[in-house]
């Protein structure tokens, strides 16, 4: 028996890696767990979620073989973190890929090479078994030949990826015996299998033979490309290195418990299974925080947000299960930052910044928790306080999802008070939120169905825009109709794509919208008209034309693009540059660009900050783009090679996406960026800068819209307009006077107000002399019930205030019409209240006046749209008691 290399997880992530580089790969970074131009997903949560553009065929790849070592989140299982050996939320997925190169013959030779050559991991070739679907027999011919035995070898029908439309095939598993030691089941369990629910034999990797394209009609045709694709998970790799009984006892988490234990109170890993349960849901979580929050992700209550403060939340509770009181988290970052240093430099550099966001987080969510114990404590008192003995489903869930509370820890809490909590209905209103979010989520992450259109049409095409905007004589060299190529196109068609051996016309890309123009003959006529312009695989400019005449492969075009409107794109896109430096020098260099839009008419700019950004910041960001504007400073463009403009300082939005040349936008000594759109020759060509908006969108995302130039004119030309027209009306003569004007209004209504409140509160405590005289006896007490002429609800409420101190009756009933509503009280005083709650009379009466409402045991509230009810509400209410 072969002896088990010992390898940490860095140097088994390098091995792999290089391994691939070896045989040609291109090793691919490991990209944000933020998808970029994609919003199919939630997360990047698999490896070849980063290479869909290169599977389904939108793009060629420079390479077709690559590997990657890629972060990964996936929520769908949080339930299960910390309860089983190898669940997660964020992973690493080891993968290599081929798109329409090599296939199975080349494959499955290096997947043993790489599993078993004493060079590589050096595993023991009795302890690998490999699964494979029953009907692909080349996969299972071609294990024989590289020398796994037969009775190694194991077919399974379930061997066959296929995540919806797009590609499709085959795969085959390979799993690693780690002994009966390591079992959690009998040796003759029929679970105790390769492939079967047991701890013993470990799946360690994927690979997939894409063959298939499975299409919108449920078929499945030949892919034109071949393609491999496969994944190997880090953590469980690892734990067979370092022999851990799971992925947590390994050098990825380890550290992190560590460093939790001493935190404790006294607490020690691996001496309860409960305890141990807290630690691996905080190691696993913050792992996921950390490298979130990293990529520019942050707390909120949608989204990518909402599932970084459930995670964080699940911590602090976890935490609390440990004995830790204090805010601890925090502090867990920089040891996650040095534990994936090797792969991952940036999480240890911003390790500060990202604990900043975790401990603010904390500390708010610890003010939250307190109040959930608030209510907890409250809603414990209301139940004994009417003999009952369970607290209901719904209640827990509210705890649950409002305030963070797992109902484990309602149970506990119910149970030191003699109380019980209804887990069905918990578990019910818990399937009702689920149901909701996957009817509300977008489920379309499949890949887009492969057609090999433009995939195979590799003639190259010049853009020539950045310099002209008109060119005289351009080849059409390939054009499309509906998904086919076709030599020739007539009048009246609107879907033809078409690519020209030279164009001015720019592509949609960077977040500048494309140029838009006409396609000219030699007589002079305009034939087609350029609606839009995507990159086709090989990134050649796809024009997609309006047929006006006729257009003909082979033939010469004069193009001209609308020299107006991309004019105006290029002011608001050199804008959005000065934008993006403004922000990183007012609100700090954590600020960075999450996506923009240059249009003609406007540019829009969000970017991750976490926190609100003031009037007083917007002001200072406006006035420092101005700034450069005025100065007339010159934009200046450079091509060169990536480490040179890094050397140069550029900034770079989203470096997976650049090749070895790279274009580098520079405004003098204010700003130099990657960038490939176009941009004016001088800021004074700008003319003015004017922000229209700021707001939230989404989970520490902000978003900034603005305009240049005339639009920007025109914007301030309409707000002046808009201060002459209320200088008028309040007959100011000087408009600087407006706004001394406008503060004494105020203060004049606020006056006038308060006057009014008091006169109301004077007539409400007049009415109430007499109402309070009218008491009813009924079956349950003593009963006033009356409909008054006040304002409103407050009236109501003081009044209730009132017979309270005063010890009136036992129950009170009161109504008032107000603005064309019917408003409805319910007080019942402490005494009564355990028999009578006064929410189930404001239900009981409250469909007379066609409203609904409710509250406390002793107070509660309806209003309806039925003023006409208001005396049959008050007669039920005497029947209800009556009862």
């Amino acid at each position: 028996m072969k002896e088990l290399k010992q390898l940490n997880s860095a140097q088994v992530r390098r091995m792999y890696l290089d391994f691939f580089k070896q045989h040609g790969h291109t090793e691919m970074p490991s990209r944000s767990l933020v998808p970029v131009d994609d919003p199919t997903l939630l997360w990047i949560n698999s490896g070849v979620a980063t290479m869909k553009q290169y599977f389904d065929g939108q793009v060629v790849p420079d390479n077709p073989r690559m590997t990657s070592s890629q972060k990964s989140i996936r929520t769908n299982d949080i339930e299960n973190v910390g309860k089983t050996a190898r669940h997660h939320t964020m992973f690493e997925m080891l993968g290599n890929f081929s798109v329409g190169d090599y296939f199975k013959n080349e494959v499955i030779p290096w997947a043993w090479e790489l599993l078993t050559s004493d060079d590589w991991f050096g595993f023991d070739p009795e302890k690998l078994y490999i699964t494979y679907y029953p009907e692909d027999k080349d996969a299972y011919n071609l294990w024989k030949q590289v020398g796994v035995a037969e009775d190694h070898l194991i077919a399974d029908k379930e061997n066959f990826w296929d995540i919806g439309q797009g590609p499709s095939g085959p795969d085959t598993e390979i799993f690693y015996d780690r002994g009966q030691a390591m079992n959690n089941l009998p040796e003759d369990d029929p679970e105790s299998y390769p492939g079967g629910e047991n701890e013993r034999y470990l799946e360690i990797w994927n690979i997939v033979f894409s063959q298939f394209n499975h299409t919108p009609e449920d078929t499945y045709e030949p892919l034109p490309q071949k393609n491999i694709d496969t994944g190997m998970g880090l953590e469980r790799v690892v734990s067979i290195f370092e022999n851990a009984p799971t992925n947590f006892e390994t050098d990825l988490f380890m550290p992190i418990i560590e460093q939790t234990q001493a935190l404790s109170a006294g607490k020690v890993y691996g001496q309860d299974k409960t305890d141990d349960i807290q630690f691996k849901i905080i190691a696993d979580h913050i792992r996921s925080i950390t490298f979130a929050i990293s990529d520019g992700a942050l707390p909120s209550n949608v989204g990518r947000g909402y599932v970084i403060r459930r995670l964080l939340r699940r911590s602090v509770v976890a935490g609390k299960k440990l004995g830790i009181e204090e805010s601890f988290l925090a502090s867990l970052v920089p040891t996650v930052g040095k534990i994936m240093q090797d792969y991952y430099p940036a999480v240890l550099e911003n390790a500060d910044y990202i604990a900043s966001v975790v401990k603010a987080e904390e500390d708010r969510f610890s003010a939250t928790l307190n109040g959930g114990l608030n209510l907890l404590n409250s809603v414990i008192d209301e139940v004994k306080a009417a003999g009952e003995t369970t607290i209901d489903g719904q209640t827990a869930f509210k705890l649950y999802d409002t305030y963070g509370f797992p109902v484990e820890l309602t149970q506990e809490y119910a149970e030191d008070e003699g109380l019980q909590v209804d887990v069905a209905g918990f578990k019910a209103a818990m399937t009702e939120q689920q149901v909701r979010a996957r009817n509300a989520r977008d489920t379309d992450n499949g890949m887009g169905v492969q057609t090999g259109l433009w995939t195979d049409f590799e003639t190259p095409s010049e853009y020539v825009g950045y310099t002209d905007l008109e060119v005289s004589d351009a080849k059409l060299i390939g054009m499309a109709v509906e998904g086919s190529y076709t030599q020739s196109a007539t009048a009246g068609q609107k879907m033809v794509d078409v690519i020209f051996d030279r164009t001015p016309f720019y592509a949609e890309m960077g977040g500048q919208v494309a140029d838009t123009g006409d396609i000219i003959d030699n007589h002079g006529t305009v034939v087609a008209k350029v609606v839009d312009v995507q990159h086709a695989p090989h990134q050649q400019n796809l024009h997609r034309v309006e047929v006006l005449t006729e257009l003909k492969q082979g033939a010469r075009y004069k193009l001209v693009v609308a020299a107006a409107r991309h004019h105006k794109i290029e002011k608001n896109h050199t804008a959005t540059h000065l934008l993006d430096q403004a922000l990183r020098n007012v609100l700090g260099g954590r600020t960075q660009q999450a996506g923009s839009l240059v249009e003609a008419d406007y540019l829009r700019f969000d970017f991750n900050h976490f926190g609100q950004v003031t009037p007083d910041d917007l002001d200072k960001v406006e006035e420092m783009v101005n700034e450069q504007i005025w100065a007339e400073i010159p934009v200046t463009t450079v091509e060169t090679d990536l480490e040179s403009a890094k050397e140069m300082g550029a900034i770079a939005l989203f470096s997976d996406k650049y090749g070895d040349r790279v274009r580098v936008v520079k405004i003098g000594d204010f700003n130099t960026e990657f960038c490939g759109g176009d941009h004016v020759k001088n800021t004074n060509e700008l003319g003015l800068f004017k922000i229209v908006s700021e707001a939230g969108v989404g989970a520490g995302v902000r978003r900034i819209e603005a305009v240049t130039s005339a639009a920007a004119f025109k914007y301030l030309q309409t707000r002046a307009d808009l201060a002459a027209q209320a200088a008028a009306s309040l007959k100011v003569t000087q408009l600087p006077e407006l706004p001394k004007r406008l503060e004494e209004l105020q203060d004049q209504l606020k006056a006038v107000t308060k006057e009014n409140e008091q006169l109301q509160s004077k007539l409400a405590a007049q009415a109430a002399g007499d109402v309070f005289k009218d008491v009813q006896t009924t079956t349950a007490g003593s009963l006033i019930a009356a409909e008054l002429n006040v304002a409103g609800m407050d009236q109501l409420r003081q009044l209730a205030d009132q017979w309270r101190s005063q010890g009136h009756s036992d129950f009170l009933v009161l109504a008032t019409e107000a603005n064309g509503k019917a408003n409805l009280l319910v007080a019942v005083s402490d005494d009564k209240a355990k028999t009578v709650k006064a929410g189930d009379l404001i239900k009981a009466i409250s469909p007379a006046i066609q409203g609904g409402g409710g509250g406390r045991p002793t107070l509660a509230q309806a209003g309806g749209k039925n003023p006409a009810g208001i005396q049959a509400a008050l007669t039920q209410a005497v029947e209800f008691l009556n009862h």
